[in-house]
């Protein structure tokens, strides 16, 4: 179990890492061709999406995980496991916003590339959420630990809705934000409804966390270490 889950640390983390890069570097791409001076507000965009902040930490802790499984550390550490349940939390967040909410949505053309977007939206959840379940080393954690899970979200939240009037996009003259679903602009309701997808998500994400560290608790771990 340990050599199989070091293996798919790491091959997923580097799957994660060339879809992360290959969208970069097409995004930026774009955006060079169509106004050079417009990359670096494309890049703080880039990494404004939760999407990918949540990606880029879930590469950081599957290859820590896997380090710690060949330095043969066991149990996993406390403040490694608080992380790894926060990251499992917002791939799954992520899976699940963006097949329900966002797969249908038409972007521009050659925006997005299709094998990156499977690789972030659906690969990486599932994997993400298949390493908690079964992947050894996890330690139990107590409650408290779901405000720990919850704070990235809130911060990331309140960074989306306070930048997106001040970020204008040079090319539509238009606020920009990560998702259509924040935009007030955009919203059928304004505000209004920028305010229900957010109670909505916070839902969810406290759920899957809750879940998260239900499943820390369970006797699920017990058995396969």
């Amino acid at each position: 179990m340990k050599l199989l889950f070091t293996v798919l640390r790491v091959v997923i983390a580097a799957a994660i890492a060339t879809a992360v890069i290959g969208q970069l570097a097409h995004t930026a791409n774009l955006a060079n061709q169509a106004n050079p001076a417009s990359v670096g507000f494309v890049v703080v965009n880039f990494f404004s999406f939760f999407t990918i902040d949540s990606n880029v930490a879930s590469i950081v802790v599957l290859v820590a995980g896997a380090a710690l499984v060949v330095r043969r550390v066991s149990p996993d550490p406390m403040l490694f496991t608080t992380v790894r349940a926060a990251v499992v939390t917002y791939m799954v967040t992520t899976g699940i916003v963006y097949n329900l909410l966002l797969r249908g949505i038409a972007l521009p053309q050659g925006q997005t590339l299709a094998w990156s977007n499977e690789i972030l939206h659906v690969i990486a959840p599932i994997y993400l959420l298949l390493d908690w379940l079964f992947a050894p080393g996890r330690v139990p954690l107590d409650w408290k630990r779901l405000w720990t899970i919850l704070a990235f979200p809130i911060v990331w939240v309140v960074y989306t809705l306070v930048r997106g009037p001040l970020a204008i996009d040079g090319s539509t003259g238009a606020n920009w934000y990560p998702y259509p679903f924040l935009n007030p602009a955009t919203s059928p309701n304004g505000y209004l409804s920028v305010t229900f997808y957010v109670i909505l998500i916070a839902l969810v994400i406290t759920a899957i966390g809750a879940g998260t560290i239900r499943i820390s608790r369970g006797r699920t771990q017990s058995r396969l270490t």
